[in-house]
Parts: C-alpha cells; sequence; structure tokens
C-alpha cells in the first residue's frame, strides 16, 4: 500500500519494514494482534530513543493497523495505547561560504589530473552542492539523465517524482571529464562492481575529503552539502518556492526550515529596511 498507493521512496519502505520487524520481535508474538497494552509497554521501552526515531516508529505502527482496519482484517485500531511524543524539526547543519570554499580548493587540485576518483569526487560534489541533489538522487543517476544541450538533469526523487534540476556552469565543465574517464558499459553516471556506488561509499568519500581540506570529519555529509546549497540560494535572495521545486519538497512547509537558518541575513534586512531604523539613523 505505501509503494502503490502513496509512492513512498525505497528507504522510507525499507524503514517502515525494519521498524515493524523489529516491533513483532520485541512483543514476541504477532504484531497484527497486538492489544492495546502490549503497545503501550512497547512505547515505554522506546522512551530512550532519540524523538524523531521514535516518532518514525509510532508513524509505522499506525499506519500499520490503520491499513489492517481499512481492509478489514482487525475491528479496532489499538495505537491509541502509543505516546504521541512532541518533536521539533532540527535547524539543517550547514558549511560557511570559507568551508565549501576550502573543500572544492582541495577536490580541484587533487583533480588537476586525469585520475579518476578525483575527477569522480569533484563532480559528485559540484552536483550535490551545485544542484542539492539528495545522496540517494545522486549516486543512481543513469547517464541519461546528464544534459547534452538544455543545463538540466532528470531526477527521480522521493515517491518517484521527477524534476528537472539546474546544472551549474560549474559542473557543466567538469561532467565531460568525468564522462570520458567513468566505464562506458554501465547506464549509471556513477558506476561500481554492483551497479552504482552506494550511498555509504559517498559518506566515506565526503568524510575523507573533509579531513584532507582540514575540516571536522563529523561535519561534513551529502545532506550538508544540500542544506548548504538552500541556505546560500536563500541568502542570495532565492525565492522560497523556486527553492522547494529544486530540492523537491512535497510540501513548502519543508522549505521554510531554511528561514529560520537565515537568522543574521534577516536581522540586517530589519537593521536596514525598518523604518524605524532609517529614522535613528538620520537622527
Amino acid at each position: 500500500m505505501l509503494a502503490a498507493e502513496r509512492g513512498a521512496a525505497r528507504n522510507t519502505l525499507l524503514a517502515y519494514g525494519r521498524d515493524l520487524e523489529q516491533a513483532e520481535e520485541w512483543l514476541g508474538a504477532a504484531l497484527d494482534g497486538a492489544s492495546p497494552a502490549q503497545l503501550a509497554k512497547l512505547g515505554q521501552g522506546w522512551a530512550s530513543l532519540a524523538p524523531a526515531t521514535m516518532a518514525r516508529k509510532i508513524s509505522a505502527l499506525r499506519q500499520f493497523f490503520g491499513f489492517l482496519v481499512d481492509e478489514g482484517l482487525r475491528q479496532d485500531d489499538p495505537t491509541h495505547a502509543l505516546p504521541r511524543p512532541a518533536t521539533r524539526r532540527p535547524l539543517p547543519k550547514i558549511l560557511s561560504h570559507a568551508e565549501v570554499e576550502a573543500l572544492f580548493a582541495r577536490a580541484e587540485e587533487e583533480a588537476c589530473g586525469d585520475k579518476p576518483g578525483a575527477v569522480r569526487l569533484l563532480t559528485l560534489l559540484e552536483l550535490l552542492y551545485g544542484s542539492g541533489l539528495r545522496a540517494t538522487e545522486l549516486v543512481s543517476l543513469p547517464v541519461s539523465a546528464v544534459p547534452r544541450d538544455a543545463p538540466f538533469l532528470t531526477v527521480v526523487g522521493k515517491g518517484g517524482q521527477a524534476r528537472m534540476v539546474p546544472v551549474s556552469q560549474r559542473a557543466s565543465a567538469v561532467l565531460p571529464r568525468w564522462l570520458a574517464l567513468r566505464d562506458p558499459d554501465s547506464a549509471f553516471l556513477f558506476p561500481s562492481r554492483t551497479g552504482h556506488i552506494s550511498r555509504v561509499r559517498l559518506f566515506q568519500l565526503l568524510k575523507d575529503l573533509a579531513v584532507r581540506a582540514d575540516l571536522p570529519r563529523e561535519k561534513l555529509s551529502p545532506h550538508v552539502l544540500r542544506h548548504a546549497f538552500a541556505t546560500h540560494l536563500l541568502e542570495g535572495g532565492a525565492d522560497l518556492r523556486a527553492l522547494q521545486t529544486l530540492l523537491g519538497h512535497a510540501d513548502i512547509s519543508t522549505t521554510q526550515i531554511y528561514t529560520h537558518v537565515d537568522a543574521a541575513r534577516l536581522v540586517a534586512l530589519v537593521n536596514e529596511r525598518h523604518p524605524l531604523a532609517q529614522r535613528r539613523a538620520s537622527d
């Protein structure tokens, strides 16, 4: 149902599947027959988890039992016994402009020759920061998605939704270099022996680059670069709706998190444009 009717992404399906399997293992009985008392104890056992993790597990159970009721496989929904954790979306971690410059300087220095690994890493970096792609979207890009005439990538995001993503001039310059070095027999832009490089491998490559660029290893990840892409665009005056389209967010409330990150620009805006600020300046 999640896949066919709601178009849930593969990673979502895997996460929800693990949550249900772990819940059934913890109960020691078939999950579809769980009582409210059993689910209440299950919720108590999750109390030590991070709020976001606990919220996802509870969401998986609510949707599972809702499905059973809708399909007539169960008469009651016992999930009222589960806790309702109050979650706050954490502000995204980002990189400063100076940190991004240090990262690219190191990657460009290493890719000045024709070493396939170094050119591949620079291409990955350009597409992460220059186009704001998710890790899964990037590593699974087919060669057919690479633009020929128009400066856009065709990306299939969460829920199988396709969108057009602009390719920066910098990325357009390094892409031909990588295309000349990659395995021409693979259908993927970033091939590996088993298909395409994994998200785990992408994480490793970026964290190793961070160390070589004298940045904290824990500070860099594919999603941090995606956050930096969004925040720096917003700083430059990008429209929130345009940013929503670029990031592939289904709901603009997800995009609005970046308005809280750009606090310094908002303070400067008030100080420069507010009538009282102008009055004090003239006085």
